[in-house]
This record gives C-alpha cells, structure tokens and sequence, in this order.
C-alpha cells in the first residue's frame, strides 16, 4: 500500500487561491464531534477534506470486503504480536464506543459522507495502519509488550478466572505429556503399596498436576492481571466529551508517554508529523483544507503547520522499524541453538557410539513431534498442519528462531484466509461480558485469525517445553546403556578434553 496522500475518488478540485488549513480535533467515538465535524464542513466549505485515516481504513469504513492478510507477512518474525497490538488498540476503541453508544470513527465516517454530499474533495492523509502498528510495536520494550498483552488477557473475564484457566491450561499440557513419558509425577508410581489401582493413581495424579499448576500459575496471574485492569468505577465515570478538551488530551498523552516513550514516538509523533506533511503539500498547492483529526494529535500537528521548516525528513517517517540492534529474543534464541550443537558435538568426541547418538537425536525429534503437534492440533489446526509441527519441531530445538509453529501456520493457510475484518469479530465477541471463558474461547477459535494466531503459539510453546523441559527429563531413562547422567557428563568431559587437544595441535 502506497505511503501517499490520496484522494477518494484520484481528483481533487481546482485549487481556489491561497492555500490554508484549519485542523477540527475529534474524539473517535462522540456523537458530539459528529455534529462539530457536520456543521464545521457546512460553514467552511473548503476544497478539500482531510481525514485521518490511510485507504485501507478507507476502504473498510466504506463497507468493501477486508483485504486478505499475506501469509508472509503474518507469520514473519514479530508480526503476530504486532497483530495482537492492533486487535488491542481496536478493541480499546471499540469498547469506548459500545458505551457511549457511538460507532467507531463515526467522526471520520461524518467527515467523509459531508464531503461527498457537498462535493468536496477528499484526502486520505494518514499513515498506512500496518506501517504504524509496526514500527509500534518495535519500539516497546518486552516489559510493555507483556503489559499490553496481559491488558488484553485481562478483558477476557474477572482476573481470578483468567488467571485460573490459564493455569488449569498449562497444568493439562504439562499432565498429559509428563504422564505419557514419565508416569505419575507428584503421586508415587507404585500406587501406595498396591492398595490402590495404578489406573486410578494416574488419574488422580494428573487432576493434582491440573491443580497444582493452576494455583501456581493462576493466582499470580490474576494479581497481575487485576492490577493491569485498574478500577472499573474510573472508567465508567470518564466522560468521553472530555476527550476533545486540550487540556484533558494533554494528560492522557503525557501518561501514554511515560508508559512508552518509544511506543507514543510511533502512535502520536511520528504520525502528526505524516498529516503535517501531507497538509502543508495541500496547503502549498493552494487549497483550502479542512483536516478531521483526533484530539491527540491536533497540538502537534498545528505546530508543525505553524513551523514547517521543523518537519522530520518523510524517509524517516515511512518503511519498517527494526527496533534495537541489541535483541535479548536472538541472542537467547542463539544461545539455546549452540548449546544443542556443542552438547550433541561434544558427545561426538567423547567417543559416544553412534548407537546412542541415534536414539538421542530420535528421542528428541519424537518429543518435539508429540509436543509441538499435539498442542497445535489442541489449538484446532488440521491434521496436516500438526503434523507439520510435529514433523519440524525438532528444528526449534537446534536453530530457536525457526518456530515450529511458522510451518503449521503455513500449511494452516492452506484451508483457511484471514483479513483484518476478524479483528472486528473478536471485538464482538470480548464485548460480551456475560459469557463463560469457555464458550468465549470457543468462539474465539471459530475466528480464522485467532485460531491461526492460536496454533502458531501453541506449536511454539510445544517444542520449547519438548526440548528445554521434557528431553532433559528424558535424559537419565535415555541414556542408560552409558551410565544414565553420570555416564553423560564423563563423554562430556572426554569430548572437552578431546577438544582441547585438537584446538592445540591446530595452534
């Protein structure tokens, strides 16, 4: 999507004199900035109509179907996250809107249904949304990605809840492919001398493990995610006519600041400099503009018209943001894919037979397979896409930055599309707070996005845990034809000393 700024119908009147702009701050979801957005257009009557918006947000607010999501682009590197950061911000907007009873941007729909009825031209003069997200989310740290992540989490119901079923969640994981490799794990195998039924044992075992798990996880979680909820009695006393007063918007700019000072670099600055821009080439080419924005930005906006000369260079403004060159992700990600490659090397020149290097590689692509596929197909992928999980998990042990999950992503998208109107049906569905987490869940997973979102992290998750949790766990019963761990870290050893021997006859 071109970074231009367009008109809906590719015309624009002829210029009538001296260009000037006049910049109308709105809130998203008033009823009153509808009728200031209706009257100002009536009284004024400019060349052009600037709104806030890019074409995809256009075209959508225009009822055209949703583009269709780029796998490339969906399951390449962060970019599910920055997916997740968008369905946030549109939920928060959406929420704003259901209780004040206002559709949302129903003061750009105003602005554009004003411009067509009087025959005013009409400029698109906003950042493409994806650009925007993007290079958001790339300038959070991980401490504020966990937070804005966690606020969504949190709208799924009371925080003690969530927290829970979170938890209840990943003690069912954990139960069910600790008891397919290990047996019983807080009850004794031997089923208490015989008085009970080994059958019975397993089972009771796995229930303490789902318990266990979900007071260990749950409750720490549901502190969390109550804090990140804050009082409910505040946010029902907001005014929302509020939003459009200078001195309000101010504030809640500066609080977002403070949360993120990357974060609001990308969502507030970056992009009134962008409007700027686009309204000083209108304003140069000698039409009078009407630009509809939001409260925010109308500040910065204005003192870029009134000082144009202090316009960032547009380059800097556009493309993708790599973030920091420092990425604790990559480097842990290196990290754990080396210590595979020197642990299985090391064997090697220790004198370890092929025999057992053979059942160890196997055992480890086995646990993956289990692991990573079974939690995939838990998250509703298709046969072939778990088993495309399963098939490459192993990868993610050796190289951490090859997700399993990217493969059962892929092979997903083969059966289903997914655009940006699912982000749309999710916030439907989170508006109803009367809903279980159950059904909630379910029909969440209904929503294409969602459930790709949903098998690409749980495949991950599955590999992480087959390679980093259960293979050590495995280790001792794996290589018990050589002593267990003991005989494991006398070839470690022997591979160390091997080693050094040959880096010094190589010096």
């Amino acid at each position: 999507m071109t970074e231009h700024a367009a008109s809906a119908d590719d015309e624009f009147p002829e210029p009538r004199g001296e260009g000037s702009v006049e910049v109308v701050g709105t809130a998203h979801v008033s009823e009153q900035s509808v009728e200031e957005v209706e009257s100002t257009l009536e009284e004024r009557r400019p060349d052009i109509v600037a709104v806030e918006l890019d074409e995809g947000r256009y075209r959508q607010m225009q009822g055209e179907t949703p583009e269709d999501l780029e796998a490339s682009d969906l399951l390449r590197g962060n970019t599910v996250f920055q997916f997740l950061a968008y369905w946030m911000l549109s939920y928060v907007q959406a929420r704003l809107g259901d209780r004040f009873d206002v559709e949302p941007g129903a003061d750009m729909k105003a602005a554009i249904d004003t411009a067509e009825e009087l025959g005013l031209g009409l400029a698109l003069v906003d950042r493409d949304i994806q650009t925007t997200v993007q290079r958001f989310w790339a300038r959070l740290t991980a401490r504020e990605k966990l937070t804005l992540l966690g606020s969504l989490l949190g709208e799924l119901g009371p925080p003690l809840t969530v927290g829970l079923t979170v938890g209840a969640v990943f003690g069912g994981g954990f139960a069910v492919v600790a008891s397919a490799f290990l047996g019983t794990v807080l009850l004794p195998a031997g089923g208490f001398g015989g008085t009970i039924p080994g059958a019975l044992v397993g089972l009771l075992d796995t229930l303490l493990v789902i318990v266990t798990a979900s007071l260990l996880v749950g409750l720490p979680l549901a502190y969390l995610l109550g804090r990140l909820r804050g009082d409910p009695e505040t946010v029902e006393a907001f005014d929302i006519e509020q939003m459009t007063d200078t001195d309000v918007v101010s504030a809640m700019m500066e609080e977002f600041r403070q949360f993120s000072p990357g974060g609001a670099e990308a969502l507030i600055d970056e992009r009134d400099a962008f409007i700027a821009h686009r309204l000083v080439e209108l304003r140069e080419a000698g039409y009078h503009v009407v630009a509809i924005v939001g409260a925010g930005h109308r500040e910065g906006i204005e003192r870029y018209l009134d000082h144009p000369e202090e316009l960032p260079p547009m380059e800097s403004l556009v493309g993708t943001e790599s973030g920091g060159r420092f990425s604790l992700y990559k480097l842990v990600g290196y990290a754990i894919g080396l210590a595979f490659l020197v642990f299985f090397g090391l064997l090697i020149l220790g004198g370890a037979s092929q025999a057992v290097l053979l059942e160890l590689f196997v055992a480890l692509v086995v646990v993956n397979a289990v692991c990573a596929g079974g939690l995939a197909k838990l998250a509703g992928a298709h046969w072939s896409s778990a088993a495309a999980a399963g098939l490459f998990g192993w990868l993610t042990s050796l190289f951490p930055l090859l997700a399993a999950g990217w493969f059962a992503g892929y092979v997903e998208l083969r059966y289903i599309s997914v655009n940006v109107g699912d982000i749309g049906k999710l916030n439907e569905i989170l508006s109803d707070e009367e809903a279980p987490i159950a059904d909630l869940m379910a029909r969440m997973r209904a929503v294409p996005l969602f459930r790709l979102i949903l098998i690409v992290a749980l495949a991950n998750v599955g590999s992480a845990v087959a390679s980093y949790v259960v293979f050590p766990l495995l280790l001792p019963y794996l290589a018990a034809d050589i002593g267990g761990i003991d005989g494991v870290t006398r070839l470690l050893w022997a591979g160390i000393e091997q080693g050094a021997q040959i880096l010094v006859g190589v010096l």
